[in-house]
């Protein structure tokens, strides 16, 4: 069993902190930390995935479609499905934070 503290590091100006909280058997757990007007670009993951807001207000966008992604939700994509996220110009000035798992399946040990 290993415990998580999903502490995301500061963003700077030009994109939001990143860090790899685990690289653990079946999944990796990533923490970002947005501030308004930051984006995650169109991209795909080459696994499934979940991303779950942990605080603050985000958006996602799917398949054209951009929807809120508020405190407790949780999205949950198929690999390769292109995906965007953004942090609304109203967002909380710091503290908007997802959590991204990719569920890869692979064994580490």
């Amino acid at each position: 069993m290993q415990t998580i503290s999903a502490v995301a590091p500061q963003p700077d100006n030009a994109r939001p902190g990143v860090k790899r909280l685990l690289q653990g058997d079946g999944a990796n757990l990533i923490v970002f930390n947005f501030c308004p007007g930051q984006t995650l670009p169109d991209h795909k993951a080459a696994h499934p995935i979940t991303v779950q807001c942990l605080n603050g207000s985000l958006e996602f966008e799917c398949g054209g479609e951009r929807f809120p992604l508020k405190q407790g939700e949780v999205v949950h994509l198929r690999a390769y499905v292109p995906h965007a996220v953004y942090c609304p110009d109203d967002a909380l000035s710091e503290g908007n934070i997802l959590l991204l798992s990719m569920l890869t399946g692979e064994r580490h040990s």
